[in-house]
């Protein structure tokens, strides 16, 4: 199969693939609440024991990543736009 086909029928079709896969990931956090799928007894924190602890933890950490990437690089890195006027 030609990969060019299969990004340009994604591309096509964003919106279904976009609720597809918010679809999949919130039967994931679904099936994490049920315990005969997913054991909880050997957790090592209490909060280990919330169904979608994980996948709200790797959210919130990738959020304030990127938040203090953008404020580093506003800070550091970007100059104003008349930097080689002056």
């Amino acid at each position: 199969m030609n990969l060019l086909r299969v990004i340009e029928f994604l591309r096509n079709h964003l919106r279904i693939v976009v609720r597809v896969s918010i679809a999949v990931l919130v039967a994931l956090v679904l099936l994490d609440a049920v315990p005969a799928i997913v054991s909880k007894e050997h957790a090592h924190t209490a909060a280990e024991h919330i169904p979608g602890f994980w996948a709200a933890f790797g959210l919130l950490g990738c959020l304030l990543l990127v938040i203090v990437s953008k404020a580093c690089g506003h800070l550091f890195v970007s100059r104003s736009e008349d930097y080689y006027d002056e």
